[in-house]
């Protein structure tokens, strides 16, 4: 055949050639979106509050909602049916992780079990985690060094209250939830400059902010990574992981010289043990001290920031809601007496704690969109094609304000668990805090027992009053997106000693 005549075949089957391409893309029945920008994708209507952002658009278009972010199709569920499909129907279809991260968050710190795609590696890491990290008897053995720190706490804010100064309660917490975490994790507290890097709380803060940061590479993978080289952004992430890296390989150390002393069970010398097991002990993949270093990162940045958030915002509740402040301090008072402190003995008879816990979470979770899974397999939710390779967020705070799912869903009412039909466990999709199906926070009893031990204590020692002039509506409950969700202005209460 003439070149001519390959040219007019050519020219006679495009028009067949376009009719099965639109055929095909009208077979794909895709979630509902807004319209997309060239190259951004739908980048431009994230907002600052990203959870709030797609809030909005679900309500013109519905729990199941299709974004592109920069080249990344990205699919939201904000309701507690399609979250179940997601999180139960189709766990093992969407349990992976994205790693369209920049390289330098890849090259360390996302090699762990929170940040890496199901794979073996994954699962033998969540292995280690639940049955010889965060097991009741572990968080158990661990007793002391939270009731110790709490006491310690409690100290430092009766001398305020003696001269009746407000005290900045997210100082406070972030201090004593970062040395429950050190104590426990690596047997030590580290305050001010305890390595040659700089000082240890500016690293930490700075390691959080890189973390939470979006970067380029996250939704231009191909390009992104010069754009963060060029703004600096993977230069930051360089030096940081640089830091830590260098930290975590010299608290190792410490471990190692000092492994014969009787008193190291802390979750370091755990780890260093396990690293010497033969790797047959779990399964095919080899422990290593790299894996100990991600896992003390995940520890302490989500274990750290997620915790003393939330004690700051059941506070920040309770103040504005006398009614209730006075009804949960009536029951540990009660329940308690003149013991003078709360033991973790005592929490589990304080269910209307737990009720305050569990209405602070719904309203405020520490990662409203939980971390982002990515579908290995194709699948539907609500009849809609989700396909592989697609980024997925659960909305859990959009859920937590479901009408659909909760009565007065905007006001802080914790009776609204009373029955006790709802818990922390992911089975109930209107409530998980934590997460639910393969991606559960394996870590979520320890960060539970931090949160009511330091919450109980401050509500039992003190009563608590806002500075001269202020209002109960004059709390401001804004919040600002980070690692975790955090309250964007310091809470100060004067705290005025009640036993």
């Amino acid at each position: 055949m003439s070149v001519y005549g390959v040219l007019l075949l050519c020219l006679l089957l495009l028009p067949l050639l376009f009719l099965m391409m639109k055929k095909k893309k009208q077979s794909k029945n895709l979630p509902p979106g807004p319209p997309k920008l060239p190259i951004i994708g739908n980048l431009h209507q994230l907002g600052v509050l990203a959870h709030r952002s797609l809030w909005n658009v679900s309500k013109k278009y519905g729990p199941v909602i299709l974004l592109h972010l920069g080249a990344v199709p990205t699919v939201i569920v904000s309701s507690a049916e399609t979250a179940r499909q997601v999180l139960k129907d189709h766990d093992i279809e969407s349990c992976s992780r994205p790693l369209l991260v920049s390289p330098g968050k890849l090259s360390y710190n996302f090699l762990d079990i929170g940040f890496s795609p199901y794979s073996d590696y994954w699962r033998e890491m969540r292995k280690v985690c639940v049955l010889e990290l965060f097991s009741n008897k572990r968080v158990q053995s661990f007793r002391f060094i939270r009731e110790q720190e709490v006491d310690l706490l409690i100290d430092s804010i009766s001398d305020s209250s003696v001269s009746s100064s407000p005290v900045d309660l997210n100082e406070k917490l972030l201090s004593l939830i970062s040395s429950i975490t050190c104590r426990t994790a690596f047997g030590k507290k580290f305050q001010g400059n305890e390595f040659d890097e700089g000082n240890f709380e500016e690293v930490f803060h700075e390691a959080v902010a890189v973390v939470g940061a979006f970067t380029a590479s996250d939704f231009l993978p191909r390009v992104g990574w010069i754009i963060d080289r060029l703004t600096g952004f993977q230069g930051r992430l360089e030096k940081i992981f640089h830091h830590l890296d260098v930290f975590y390989q010299k608290v190792i150390d410490q471990h190692l010289n000092t492994k014969h002393e009787e008193d190291q069970h802390d979750i370091l010398a755990v780890l260093l043990k396990l690293v010497e097991i033969s790797q047959t002990e779990y399964g095919e993949v080899q422990f290593t001290q790299d894996h100990v270093k991600a896992i003390l990162m995940n520890i302490y940045l989500a274990g750290v920031e997620s915790s003393s958030t939330a004690i700051t915002w059941a506070m920040a509740h309770l103040i504005k809601e006398p009614r209730v402040m006075k009804k949960v301090q009536e029951e540990i008072r009660n329940c308690i007496g003149n013991k003078g402190k709360v033991t973790e003995a005592d929490i589990e008879q304080l269910k209307y704690l737990k009720m305050v816990v569990k209405e602070t979470l719904r309203l405020n979770p520490p990662g409203p969109l939980l971390l982002p899974r990515e579908t290995l397999s194709h699948f539907k939710i609500n009849g809609y094609d989700i396909y592989p390779k697609t980024q997925l967020f659960v909305n859990i705070w959009a859920i937590g304000r479901d009408p659909d799912s909760w009565k007065f869903p905007e006001e802080f009412i914790p009776e609204r668990f009373e029955d006790g039909s709802i818990d922390y466990k992911g089975q109930n999709f209107v409530f998980f805090p934590f997460g639910a199906g393969r991606r559960g926070c394996p870590g979520m009893n320890l960060g539970l027992t931090m949160v009511e031990l330091a919450l109980a204590n401050l509500l039992y020692c003190f009563d608590w009053k806002l500075p001269n002039g202020m209002k109960e509506e004059d709390v401001d409950m804004e919040e600002m997106a980070g690692i975790v969700l955090y309250k964007k202005f310091p809470l100060k209460l004067v705290p005025v000693r009640g036993q």
